[in-house]
């Protein structure tokens, strides 16, 4: 079997390939990633035959439909998937074949409904089902505490325990670990039992992705690519430079919101006096409630002006109308000197 493993900040991806054949299969690709998934597989001398998502994704953006096109492969994701741009649908005890190779599909919906894993030889793709160290979290669209529970301890983790792990996410460079090693020390899965483990869940209060919404609106239909959506985005929106936000600031101008897009831990490092806090992930839950006149003037600000300009064309569809987004956002504040300031909301 040919392996790469492939690492997009905390994203994991995969190219899995059959030396004797020359089929390959992409699993989890990323959207920044394409042109190496591809790269890769040349190098090879690989042809993509399959290219597949273990999870429809909330916390980045799939390549699979970009990818799929320019190599001419099938999207396989579970049956549960809505997501219209899958070609093959799979279910569970389903095998994928990838030239000699066997991808066996387990269906283990928990972090969302249509999750599965997938056992190759000596390992296992587990998506976010079981990380390391962790497992995936149950607090998005479609996930379930009680059902990933299920799915863990009633399917997975009777697999052998020498199984390699490779799951779709680790943020302190780990590349895998094993299910034993995963049964042994995984604090998520120290728990006496399924309401244990429920509670454990509940309890977790995890900040929401930064562009869960576009994420999902992308990876729920195959379509637009980052780049596509932010210059849609940005032709709707109006943009406030960093200077005229200043002398606002400095004016008292009662009618003006910051908004700070970031997650709470950017923005206690350091944001704009003044600045409301309301993380992407949470706009559309919140805005109504944090932002209860829509006729007042919003400036959303973020780390580089992007999630801001998102952020800022959604205000724009809710009826935010005066909805503007900061031309540079904090970095190119702070370049100016302007200042800024740590610690909680006031």
């Amino acid at each position: 079997m040919l392996f790469e493993q492939v690492a997009t900040g905390g994203c994991q991806s995969y190219l899995v390939g059959c030396r004797e054949t020359c089929a390959a299969a992409v699993i989890d690709a990323e959207a920044s990633q394409v042109d190496r998934y591809l790269a890769l597989a040349a190098r090879d001398g690989l042809r993509i035959r399959y290219v597949i998502d273990t999870h429809t994704h909330a916390d980045h953006f799939s390549a699979s439909g970009q990818l799929a096109r320019q190599a001419q492969a099938p999207v396989v994701m579970h049956r549960a998937s809505t997501a219209p741009m899958v070609d093959m649908h799979v279910d569970d005890g389903d095998m994928v074949v990838v030239g000699k190779l066997r991808l066996q599909v387990l269906h283990t919906p928990g972090h969302t409904r249509d999750s599965m894993c997938l056992v190759v030889e000596d390992r296992v793709f587990t998506g976010d089902t079981l990380l390391i160290g962790g497992t995936g979290r149950t607090d998005l669209p479609t996930g379930d505490s009680g059902a990933l529970y299920d799915s863990l301890w009633g399917k997975l983790l009777k697999l052998d325990p020498a199984l390699l792990v490779y799951p779709a996410h680790d943020y302190h460079g780990r590349g895998h670990s094993t299910l034993g090693e995963e049964l042994a020390s995984n604090p998520r899965l120290q728990v006496k039992d399924r309401a244990e483990f429920i509670a454990t869940m509940r309890n977790l209060n995890l900040g929401m992705p930064q562009h869960i919404t576009e994420a999902l609106r992308t990876n729920l239909s195959g379509g637009k690519t980052v780049a596509q959506m932010l210059a849609e985005a940005a032709a709707m929106v109006p943009f406030m430079s960093l200077a005229q936000l200043k002398e606002r600031i400095e004016k008292g101008d009662p009618d003006l919101v910051v908004l700070d897009v970031r997650e709470r831990d950017a923005y206690q490092g350091g944001h704009i006096p003044g600045a409301q806090l309301l993380p992407r992930g949470q706009l559309e839950l919140r805005v109504n409630q944090d932002l209860p006149d829509p006729t007042r003037r919003i400036v959303t600000c973020c780390e580089f002006g992007r999630i801001s300009t998102l952020a800022a064309a959604t205000l724009r569809q809710m009826g935010f109308q005066r909805a503007v987004a900061l031309d540079g956002g904090m970095q190119s504040w702070r370049e100016m000197g302007y200042p800024t300031k740590a610690g909680a909301e006031p």
